[in-house]
């Protein structure tokens, strides 16, 4: 049962930091911050950094 929630926390980390590799905070700065927090603390930071990429 721990091994389950420490998995879909590894995936559900992983994912968040595929979406905000172009963030401010980048792949691996989003990955560590949902590990050591949670994904859910891992989101709200992607939700409220910058996109480094200008809008065309």
């Amino acid at each position: 049962m721990v091994q389950t929630f420490l998995t879909l926390d590894l995936v559900l980390s992983l994912i968040l930091a595929y979406f905000g590799r172009k963030s401010t905070m980048g792949f691996w700065g989003l990955f560590f911050a949902s590990v050591l927090m949670t994904p859910v603390i891992g989101t709200i930071l992607y939700l409220v950094t910058r996109n480094t990429q200008r809008a065309h």
